[in-house]
């Protein structure tokens, strides 16, 4: 059960390691072997309509486009009554590597997914190796203690389910695209930019419990509406920085609330 590992440039300097995505290429073998556990973990979450319908990515039925029109549609059923709304775009640091493997199962069997399929999932977590390769030169082989791969069959699944729950008692709107998500409210009264903190300090703390991390400086808050009141939000004992303009699934979105598919300035 080995890979090799691709990094892919996302976005900022090409000069900081963590602005890359790495990507796993596995054997046609491997790849036929995780569709068959993929499709029998599909059709259990489709039953049982498991995963929660603000995440968009690789659902059947929803993409980039639906994530955005749910986004639009919500933020805009406010904006357009003139009331103020504050969108938070979080960033999650490496989300796929950071996976803990035996919290992952536990998410797994929780969401009814056991027997022969959870075991054979535990056994490909435990013995998995990678090495990284660029330009036809690669690194040592190196054991694999964390994460789901990016780019193979079963990682947007199984990130999908471990995620499933982020949301849960946040009363603010939350719209995913796996990793990348999204979170807006109406904050016509300071007790509304009071409720948007609380959710924040839920996902934090959801955050820590499952062992992930959200790189708060990546965080950002967006305020749409002339009268809205600039609330200062915080994650982690931080602040969260203010953008008038934010690249959102390929689309520039500002705080006017027009898009473009230009590149960000």
């Amino acid at each position: 059960n080995v890979a090799n590992v691709t990094p892919i440039f996302k976005k900022g300097s090409r000069g900081d390691p963590g602005n890359y995505r790495p990507v796993s290429v596995t054997s046609v073998l491997g790849k036929l072997v995780k569709t068959i556990v993929k499709n029998k973990i599909v059709r259990h979450v489709e039953e049982h309509n498991l995963l929660d319908k603000g995440q968009h990515g690789f659902c059947k039925g929803k993409s980039c486009l639906t994530n955005l029109l749910q986004f639009f549609e919500g933020v805009n059923k406010h904006a357009d009554k003139g009331d103020p709304v504050d969108i938070v775009y979080l960033d999650f640091q490496k989300a796929f590597d950071k996976v803990p493997h035996q919290r992952l199962l536990c998410k797994l069997h929780g969401h009814g997914i056991r027997g022969k399929v959870l075991s054979w999932i535990e056994n490909w977590l435990k013995d998995r190796k990678q090495r990284v390769g660029i330009n036809g030169k690669f690194s040592d082989w190196r054991g694999v203690t964390s994460g789901v791969p990016q780019g193979s069959v079963l990682g947007p699944i199984l990130f999908n389910l471990f995620i499933n729950d982020l949301e849960k008692g946040v009363n603010s709107e939350v719209v995913k695209f796996a990793d990348d998500t999204k979170l807006f409210r109406i904050v016509k009264t300071e007790a509304d930019c009071e409720g948007l903190q609380e959710d924040l300090t839920k996902l934090s703390d959801w955050a820590t419990k499952w062992q992930m991390k959200f790189n708060v400086d990546k965080c950002k808050v967006m305020h749409i509406g002339k009268n809205n009141p600039n609330y200062t939000y915080s994650m982690m004992g931080a602040n969260l920085a203010t953008t008038n303009q934010e690249r959102d699934l390929g689309v520039i979105v500002d705080s006017s609330l027009k898009t473009s598919t230009q590149s960000a300035a």
